[in-house]
């Protein structure tokens, strides 16, 4: 299946958000269909949009920089693929010169078990989320239960499901009950993100324009901040890295991390160590925001301003600044101040109990991908992008937030798909070589990884520079 501009669905709705002169009707091709993964979801249609969305955004920067166009295309298998992780994404060369899937890490088997819909005493079902130790340990101190699957399992029973989700926010920890989507677009959460756009733009001040930094690339010479961990904000880093930004991860060393998300999502990046908690570090990162043309931040509501880096903060320390803010529930709402995950959004908003449903498996599931966490991503690069440019056409600060229930309903809007028993799961070898970028003597060994997926006739996107370690760069700007 071939399709051009002119489609209705996500591509449509994020050229609304995106505003501006109409598109040329060759510009953008999107192949194939799905499914790649056993879901009723059209999560690789979806992405591809995203993609060839976040492409055209691309593609307007090109225009302020040469005043030429490019065509765009992305196939729909290889979009979907971009949800894998783990030994789907990555391949390591081993001693005998052949590259083998990487197994996955017991910690992640652990969380996998753990992370799943249990029933609750009112015949409900709720997802409590045990990703990192900390975390963890909260949610198991609210159902004073030992971490094993039977454990959790009986310890869920004893609790009303609403009650449960109450007080697992309370106690900082995630979780979330399992409503149909009927259900979640009449809560007041879900009504209120169904009123506003999935990708939020938000001037927040006037300036003078700024024209992009001299470069053969859309985001040559633009400088990202990339303050994000596991998947959706490393994922909107990324982005911007694969059409030419200098993106600056920072992290710190006691934070806790997921090492295959980390080398998943840091291609093309450098990283640096600086903990905002000691002063003299805090200053420095306050140099770095003062050169920036991006900070991404996904950190729980509120948790940065309390360290003088929210977004009125550095508004003011650096007008101009796009601030793009990714979370689980979005912009406002009464579950604005909670954090959340893939799996948890899939829960509230409708996804796992649909799948359930299609899989006739008598309960909620969730998908076979973290599809929340990187069509966020995704839509965070947009979102940015779109930001830069209005920045360089009319000047001002901006504000983009984007968020996984956002995703979630995204998704749903697109309907769902009748037969998927069929599905492979992952791209076959010889699709996945189409698109296979090799990095040598990285920290993780030789890697061969699903490289950028979406083609541009001038700019393809690409990693310039090979996986790094975390810390092991300074944290300084490269010259432009």
């Amino acid at each position: 299946m071939s399709k051009k501009l002119g489609k209705t669905g996500a591509f449509e709705e994020l050229m609304a958000i995106r505003a501006g002169d109409k598109l040329p009707q060759d510009e953008v091709i999107i192949t194939g269909e799905d499914p790649l993964f056993e879901s009723p979801f059209r999560i690789g249609e979806t992405i591809a949009d995203a993609l060839a969305a976040r492409a055209v955004a691309a593609n307007d920067l090109w225009q302020l920089r040469t005043g030429r166009r490019q065509t765009i295309s992305v196939d729909v298998r290889a979009a979907a693929a971009t949800c894998l992780g783990g030994e789907d994404m990555t391949l390591r060369r081993d001693t005998e010169g052949q590259y083998q899937p990487i197994p996955a890490s017991e910690a992640m088997e652990h969380m996998v078990a753990l992370t799943q819909p249990w029933q609750t005493a009112d015949g409900r079902w709720f997802v409590p989320h045990f990703n990192l130790p900390h975390l963890e340990r909260r949610v198991l101190d609210v159902l004073k239960c030992e971490n094993t699957p039977e454990s959790v399992s009986e310890a869920i029973r004893r609790w009303n499901a609403d009650d449960l989700e109450e007080a697992i926010a309370a106690a900082g920890a995630c979780g979330g009950t399992v409503r149909t989507p009927e259900e979640w677009l009449v809560h007041p959460h879900g009504a209120y993100l169904a009123s506003r756009p999935v990708v939020e733009i938000t001037k927040l001040a006037d300036g003078d324009p700024e024209p992009l930094p001299p470069g053969s690339q859309p985001l040559s010479g633009v400088r990202v901040l990339d303050l994000t961990r596991i998947l959706a904000g490393p994922t909107a880093g990324i982005g911007m890295a694969e059409h030419g930004a200098d993106v600056l991860m920072v992290t710190a060393p006691h934070l806790p991390q997921v090492p295959a998300f980390v080398r998943d999502t840091s291609h093309g990046k450098r990283s640096c160590f600086l903990d905002f908690n000691h002063e003299n570090e805090a200053t420095r990162l306050k140099e770095l925001v003062r050169e920036a043309d991006v900070f991404i931040e996904g950190y729980r509501p509120d948790r940065l301003e309390a360290h003088g880096f929210g977004v009125d903060n550095l508004a003011k320390l650096r007008p101009g600044l796009v601030y793009v803010s990714v979370n689980c529930y979005g912009s406002g709402g009464p579950f604005a101040s909670r954090a959340g995950w893939d799996q948890v959004a899939q829960a509230v908003t409708g996804v796992c109990y649909t799948q359930g449903i299609a899989m006739k498996s008598g309960q909620p599931k969730l998908t076979p991908v973290y599809f929340c966490d990187f069509l966020t991503g995704f839509l965070g690069t947009f979102g940015g992008m779109i930001a830069l440019a209005r920045r360089a056409r009319e000047g001002g600060t901006y504000r983009v937030q984007v968020s996984l229930c956002q995703s979630a309903m995204l998704v749903q809007r697109q309907g769902l798909i009748e037969r998927f028993d069929y599905a492979p799961s992952k791209l076959s070898p010889e699709e996945f070589e189409s698109y296979a970028v090799c990095d040598n003597d990285t920290c993780y060994g030789d890697l061969k990884s699903l490289g950028p997926v979406i083609r541009m006739s001038e700019t393809p996107p690409r990693w310039s520079r090979t996986t790094p370690e975390l810390g092991s760069d300074k944290a300084e700007w490269l010259v432009r």
